[in-house]
């Protein structure tokens, strides 16, 4: 394979990310699907058109992500219980495309975009003085006719810059609704779950019996300059089955 004529155009972050992604893929469906190593980085290198470097720097993203372990002597090992996983809490998540590969249509409905003042917990979660404004999106997203999460965002008002928001699509992810609109890429957040019961309103949007309980996941998002931007509350049904990737350290 040649080197990748675009690459020099390409930011070093880029770059990797992109030889993360091709890696996973191959490990995933590719060449390496049946493998329980890697290659050395310069066949890789090689095989993807890019520098050693960028291929250590991905191999590294890889290794984060538990989906490989580097050992000094033995080379790059494939951890196939982790890269056989294809719904990761502990990974982004796009839940519309979740939706469309268990063959059923997503789409969201129940849509709300109010402002408010900030309450003490949002304030202290997105670093803003109570009463500041925020902007709260509420939506419910339904698989075919059936809802399957209900999910409410706190933003402050002041990333979109003062322009008009009539023009924007809530009913998008809000990450993609940031970095497009705000120019801010979230990067990392500190999350907590539990098994609720959902308030009585809560519980007829999601349509529950009352032998279930629903997951909730609080998220409170940061941008690469560790700024918070997100305060998040999502509502899970069991429609979803979700595998989470814990690193054991032992100090």
């Amino acid at each position: 394979m040649t080197a990748n004529r675009t690459a020099p155009r390409l930011g070093g972050a880029l770059l990797s990310a992109h030889a993360a992604q091709r890696l996973l893929q191959e490990i995933a469906a590719g060449r390496w699907a049946a493998a329980d190593r890697l290659p050395p980085e310069v066949e890789l290198a090689a095989a993807l058109g890019v520098s050693r470097t960028v291929v250590r720097d991905a191999l590294s993203e890889l290794e984060r992500g538990g989906y490989i372990e580097r050992v000094r002597g033995i080379g790059t090992v494939v951890n196939r219980g982790v890269a056989a996983l294809d719904h990761r809490m502990d990974r982004k998540v796009e839940f519309t495309r979740r939706i469309a590969e268990s063959g059923r249509t997503p789409h969201t409905d129940h849509l709300l975009v109010t402002r408010q003042a900030a309450d003490a917990d949002a304030a202290a979660a997105l670093g803003m003085t109570p009463g500041q404004t925020v902007l709260v999106v509420t939506k419910r997203m339904l698989a075919d006719d059936v809802p399957v999460l209900l999910c409410t965002d706190t933003l402050p008002l002041e990333l979109f810059g003062g322009r008009r928001l009539d023009g924007v699509d809530f009913a998008r992810p809000i990450f993609d609704i940031l970095q497009q609109e705000c120019g801010i890429q979230t990067t990392s957040t500190i999350a907590h779950l539990r098994a609720v019961p959902g308030a009585a309103a809560e519980r007829r949007l999601l349509r529950l019996g009352p032998d279930k309980a629903l997951l909730e996941l609080q998220e409170t998002c940061y941008s690469r300059l560790c700024r918070p931007v997100v305060r998040s509350r999502t509502l899970y049904t069991d429609y979803f089955d979700f595998a989470l990737v814990r690193k054991l350290v032992y100090v």
